[in-house]
């Protein structure tokens, strides 16, 4: 029969290696014994493991909530373009309505040099009615984004039939007029007063859009420096 031999079980002695961690000097830790040195390198490394683990996975939670938010935003696009994609037709459709209308509105507005005749149709409209002007006086235009806006101070003394008739003919007018601010009282005549605050419109020359979009360009640059 073999015989088996015994293993023979390393002999430490601990009580040597439990004095290599006695009276360590903290300021000098390059002097230790080799037993808490090793110690406390393996300390910082695992520290230090620890930490590079910690930033890795704050970075990974960054780029997954970036991720998360780009998603949201890219299926808020999709559906936006998807329905429009469905639409399209229809929208179109409406936009050339809307340019017709444009069209439509845009020949109604006179242009520069026509201004004097629609203010002599206005003035004609009150005199076929058998009006009396004692006011007509045109302000200053003001210039908006697209046209023109030129406002004229009227008071006329008349009828009030004939101050109907003359409301409606500034109404039929081929050009867009109107009237606004109308207050009308009896005079000692008997007659009736209105004054009223006559509109009317022009479209921008080629050099006026210049100046309109140059200055709405330099408000934008202004409202974002704000």
């Amino acid at each position: 029969m073999a015989k088996v031999k015994k293993i023979k079980k390393p002999n430490i002695d601990l009580n040597r290696f439990a004095n290599q961690f006695r009276n360590l000097d903290t300021s000098n830790p390059a002097a230790w014994p080799s037993a808490p040195k090793a110690l406390l390198l393996t300390g910082l490394a695992l520290l230090v493991l620890v930490a590079l683990w910690f930033v890795w996975l704050k970075g990974v939670k960054e780029e997954w909530d970036a991720a998360i938010a780009q998603e949201a935003t890219l299926k808020t696009q999709y559906t936006d373009k998807l329905r429009k994609a469905i639409n399209l037709e229809a929208l179109l459709k409406q936009r050339e309505q809307v340019q017709q209308y444009v069209f439509l509105l845009e020949k109604q507005l006179p242009g520069k040099a026509e201004m004097d005749a629609l203010l002599l149709d206005v003035n004609q409209a009150g005199v076929g009615r058998a009006l009396k002007f004692e006011l007509f006086k045109p302000g200053a235009e003001v210039a908006r984004d697209y046209y023109v806006e030129l406002p004229i101070a009227v008071r006329v003394n008349g009828k009030f039939h004939d101050m109907g008739e003359f409301m409606a003919d500034i109404a039929n007018l081929s050009r867009i007029v109107t009237l606004n601010n109308v207050a009308i009282e009896p005079n000692k005549d008997g007659d009736l007063v209105m004054n009223s605050l006559v509109k009317t419109f022009r479209y921008l020359t080629a050099e006026e859009q210049a100046e309109q979009a140059a200055k709405r360009k330099a408000e934008a640059a202004k409202a974002k420096k704000k």
